[in-house]
């Protein structure tokens, strides 16, 4: 898993840093440690949204310029501060549902991957609509195997106001979707809150990450404001058996030495 890119043009900058430089070296270090011929191969990597932060054309270029370079497919997903037109525009291959929404389901073999769309164009919190609840029980009910889900935004409060306020809106709604197929759901996984944050909701597991760009301070008290960091970028490299699974984070950029012990 990959997250919260925010993209700019190429040879801008958020908040001091350079996000396509940063995507470079997690291409390069996720190619390198996960590649066909690594100790640990991946499948795919799946992006969890905010792909870019103004939706801008070239960036989204850029983006897909970079995903070449894997030598394993990318699934991306849209969170906040994308476009769904820019994003199609510039990667056509993406996959969306009859609606035009960017959400698709595909089988694994460890069970189900189902990646959602909880875009609300202008807003930065989340939220599924009746159409998007509708495709997702449809997508439910085509398999009894395990399901993973995946989300931009999440849908409970995880105890960060800066972070709570901007939670799915419909998370009522979208339990009552998940509920009947709860012994299933092996794992859910999110973008969006730019920390590494785990627990349970309703009994399911989750999981989140810091993003690639900046981060979000953790900070219980942030009421009116949203802390930011230069905390180390990461990604998450996920382990899904059939009795198990593991999410190992890895802050891939972090210069603290290694060495044998």
């Amino acid at each position: 898993q990959l997250t919260d890119l925010h993209l700019v043009a190429p040879g801008g900058r958020l908040y001091g840093l350079d996000p396509l430089e940063r995507l470079r070296l997690a291409v390069d270090d996720m190619a390198r440690r996960h590649g066909p011929d690594s100790a640990s191969p991946a499948a795919f990597v799946v992006v969890t949204g905010d792909l870019t932060h103004n939706g801008e054309p070239d960036a989204y270029r850029a983006l897909a310029a970079e995903l070449r370079r894997l030598p394993f497919p990318a699934h991306l997903m849209v969170g906040n501060h994308d476009s769904r037109a820019g994003l199609r525009a510039a990667i056509p291959s993406v996959p969306v549902d009859a609606r035009g929404f960017v959400q698709h389901a595909f089988d694994t073999p460890a069970g189900l991957f189902i990646l959602l769309d909880s875009l609300v164009p202008g807003a930065p919190h989340g939220d599924f609509c009746a159409t998007r609840l509708e495709w997702l029980a449809d997508r439910l009910v085509e398999s009894d195997g395990p399901v993973f889900l995946f989300l931009h935004h999440a849908p409970m409060e995880v105890g960060l106001p800066s972070s709570d306020r901007l939670m799915v809106r419909s998370a009522g709604e979208f339990w009552e979707v998940l509920a009947p197929h709860r012994e299933r759901l092996r794992h859910m996984f999110f973008g969006h809150l730019h920390r590494p944050v785990c627990g349970s909701w309703h009994g399911v597991p989750f999981s989140s990450i810091r993003g690639l760009a900046h981060q979000l301070w953790l900070d219980f008290g942030a009421t009116d404001h949203y802390p930011g960091s230069h905390e180390p970028a990461a990604y998450a490299v996920v382990r899904a058996g059939l009795d198990s699974v593991v999410v190992h984070t890895h802050d891939f950029m972090d210069p603290t030495a290694t060495f044998n012990l």
